[in-house]
C-alpha cells in the first residue's frame, strides 16, 4: 500500500468514495459546518493506493478550533468495502499523524472502540456542534498533555 498527499486530480475518485463509504447526506453533519469555507491541512489529506494505483482508502483533516485552542478534525476517513478490514484505515490515520509536526492535538467524532486503537479517548467539556453525541467526541494528544485543560466549543478556523 502506498499513502501519498491527495492532489487536485485525485479529488473526484476521493468524493466517490466518501459517498460509496458513507450515508447519502454525509455532507449535512455538524462536522462538514466546520469545513465550510476552511481549506483542509493539504499535507495531512492523504490516499491509499494499492500496487496497481487503485484507490483504497482516503483520509482528510482540518484545522478548526476548540475555545480558541488550536486542533486538528480529523474526517472523513474511508477504505473501500473491498479493502476493508486489511488496515487500511489505520495505516492512513498514523501515517497522517505522524507527518502532523506542526500540531499539538488531534480529534474527531467516531467510535471509541475503533478509533482508541489509536490513541483516541473521550474528551469531557469539548463541544461539537449538534446532533453531535459528546461520548463520539474524541481526541489523541500528539504532544504530552496537548489536551489538558482543553475545552469549550469546536469552531470554524477562521
Amino acid at each position: 500500500m502506498h499513502l501519498s498527499v491527495e492532489t487536485e486530480e485525485d479529488w473526484w475518485e476521493v468524493e466517490a468514495l466518501f459517498d460509496l463509504s458513507f450515508a447519502p447526506g454525509r455532507e449535512a453533519l455538524s462536522s462538514y459546518r466546520l469545513r465550510d469555507s476552511t481549506d483542509p491541512v493539504r499535507d495531512l489529506c492523504l490516499t491509499a493506493r494499492d500496487e496497481d494505483g487503485i484507490l483504497s482508502g482516503a483520509i482528510r483533516f482540518w484545522p478548526v478550533r476548540v475555545g480558541g485552542t488550536p486542533a486538528l478534525l480529523l474526517g472523513p476517513v474511508a477504505v473501500h468495502p473491498t479493502r476493508q478490514g486489511e488496515g487500511v484505515g489505520g495505516l492512513l490515520i498514523e501515517g497522517a499523524l505522524a507527518k502532523a509536526t506542526d500540531w499539538e492535538r488531534a480529534m474527531l467524532v467516531g467510535d471509541a472502540p475503533y478509533y482508541g486503537r489509536f490513541g483516541f479517548k473521550p474528551l469531557v467539556g469539548v463541544r461539537m456542534p449538534p446532533p453531535t453525541n459528546p461520548e463520539r467526541v474524541l481526541g489523541r494528544e500528539l504532544v504530552a498533555r496537548a489536551w489538558s485543560g482543553v475545552t469549550g466549543d469546536v469552531t470554524p478556523w477562521d
